[in-house]
């Protein structure tokens, strides 16, 4: 019994502290989720990208988290191989530093941020101000999930049977360094598996020497997860956190061999056993910055050999022949088939965010000639859609079990949707930006700097669009159909500005009242279309209701 009730401590200590890392990544990324995806892509260099992804991942303390996110960039060609291992590395570091900070004493913060985490949560009506609150809630409770970890494994310095095991792990590094590695993977958190290692080292219960190694094997551990949670992918995004798991988990034998070889275990024990151990995690992640961050392009080539794109991957070329994503023989295979069909829908989203990207400019200056390669762009995403449509009538009823034919009415549907977008984009708001042209309307630098803020959330909602269509993440389709919500907020207040600025007698305001109502309407619109592909999501987990999303504590959507 005691030895059942010590496991059951260890783990409701380690359960609470993924729950509260969870919390304050939902609140993060529900918050400032726009701003993280503009954040991710716009480096420069290796240097800067490895140091995006530091700062993400201190942030969204998870590079697991960071991984994924680079996954979904990687999928749309927004993010560059060599750009993207470069990031996680950063992040995997940045998840080290982490563990330094949660290492310290921060008991005394416990009551200020559970009284100021929960006043915001519960007693605030503004979503987002509600986001923050959630965020500080979720470092409180880590705090206390951290306490409960150091009283849990307090007593083990008693235990009989523990010094055995220990000395076993401490004489055989390779056992040492499995068991870290299959702990880290199995609780999805190389931060919670570190911090329980460093604390029984702190108890004595666990020799220094069986920590190193238990340590050394979490990262190959936390380098696996973002390898199995996107095993559905296709091959070009999952080639970033491969690519990971193979230079981490090279280095980390190196790393395990060295130290038996040399035995340099005593000469690691710089600071007290518990300190040392996250030091040393922070030195091999350092180490593998300073290694591989500027060579990270030589490893592209290796990597894609092991990966091939299989067939139907390619980009879709720039002309109304595109290179579609189905082969007849997926017919046979219904989930290949479904792969297929979100690859079809996914080159349709990035035609469609090509062709929004610039329209905003095109309000300022426009060509006829830019004007045309925007409808040739809606004319190919009638192509893909055309492809699409064709597809399932031919194979969709025959081939398909009832499951897969509910999954591909839902895609077809979404496909509609998108569609759709491209429709808005191509005919009603060029018509808008030709309209403008032609009146020589000017908006004000209040009504301009709206639409620009608009424009930036909408264009997120793609990247946001992709990945759950990707990867059917139920936190991602939830943040979607918020910053919907969102989305309508700010279109809403925007138009009330408007028309104070009309009350005022603003000249601009008056000769582009049209056209900014009018694009503040279909930017609402196409949001709204994006945001359909979370509906069977958020249905089919419980989390949608007929007429609203639910929420967290009575959390508001709108």
């Amino acid at each position: 019994m005691a030895i059942a009730g010590f496991v059951l401590q260890i783990f409701a200590a380690v359960m609470l502290l993924l729950f509260s890392v969870r919390l304050v990544r939902t609140g993060i990324e529900r918050r400032f989720g726009q701003y993280i995806i503009r954040y991710l892509t716009g480096h420069g260099s290796n240097i800067t990208a490895s140091g995006s992804g530091l700062a993400l991942a201190v942030v969204l303390q998870s590079s697991a988290a960071v991984a994924l996110l680079l996954s979904g960039f990687a999928a749309t060609g927004m993010l560059s191989f060599p750009t993207g291992l470069a990031t996680l590395l950063g992040a995997d570091l940045g998840s080290a530093l982490v563990i330094l900070l949660l290492s310290f004493d921060l008991t005394w913060l416990q009551p200020v941020l559970l009284v100021v985490g929960g006043w915001l949560y519960l007693k605030i009506d503004r979503p987002d101000i509600q986001h923050v609150g959630r965020i500080i809630l979720g470092l409180a409770l880590i705090l206390v999930s951290l306490g409960l970890l150091r009283d849990a494994v307090a007593p083990l310095r008693e235990a009989e049977f523990l010094p055995a095991m220990a000395a076993y792990i401490a004489s055989d590094s390779l056992t040492g360094f499995l068991i870290g590695a299959a702990l880290a993977f199995l609780l999805h958190s190389s931060v919670a598996t570190i911090l329980m290692v460093a604390a029984l080292v702190a108890t004595t219960a666990l020799p220094f020497a069986a920590g190193v190694s238990l340590v050394i094997g979490a990262n190959l551990g936390s380098a696996l997860i973002p390898v199995w949670l996107t095993r559905d992918m296709r091959a070009e995004p999952r080639r970033i956190p491969v690519a990971n798991a193979i230079l981490r988990g090279f280095a980390a034998l190196i790393a395990l061999y060295a130290i038996d070889a040399f035995a340099l275990v005593e000469h690691l024990l710089v600071l007290s056993p518990a300190t040392s151990l996250i030091v040393l995690h922070i030195g091999f992640n350092t180490l593998l910055v300073l290694l591989f961050v500027p060579i990270a392009g030589v490893f592209e080539k290796p990597v894609s050999a092991l990966m091939p794109s299989a067939k139907g991957e390619k980009e879709a070329p720039a002309n109304n022949s595109p290179l579609s994503a189905f082969d007849q023989s997926n017919a046979d295979a219904p989930p290949l088939a479904l792969s297929a069909i979100r690859q079809e829908i996914l080159q349709m989203l990035q035609e469609v965010e090509r062709m929004y990207r610039p329209i905003l400019a095109l309000y300022e200056a426009s060509t006829p000639a830019e004007l045309k390669a925007i409808r040739d762009r809606d004319d190919l995403v009638n192509a893909l859609y055309t492809n699409l449509r064709r597809f399932m009538a031919e194979n969709a009823r025959d081939q398909f079990e009832k499951p897969q034919l509910k999954q591909s009415r839902a895609l077809l549907e979404y496909a509609i949707r998108v569609e759709a977008a491209g429709d808005l984009v191509s005919k009603r708001m060029t018509d808008l930006a030709r309209e403008k042209s032609e009146t020589g309307a000017r908006f004000s630098p209040a009504g301009q700097d709206e639409l620009t803020r608009l424009h930036a959330l909408v264009l997120a909602g793609f990247g946001l669009a992709r990945h759950v269509l990707l990867v059917d993440d139920i936190e991602a389709a939830r943040r979607l159909v918020l910053d919907k919500a969102e989305v309508k907020r700010r279109e809403r207040a925007s138009r009330k500005a408007h028309l104070k600025r009309l009350e005022t007698g603003e000249t601009g305001s008056f000769t582009s009242s049209d056209v900014h109502l009018e694009t503040l309407r279909a930017l609402r619109e196409l949001y709204g279309h994006l945001a359909a592909v979370a509906y069977p999501i958020l249905y089919r987990n419980g989390q949608m209701l007929e007429t609203r999303l639910i929420t967290d504590l009575n959390e508001a959507t709108t």
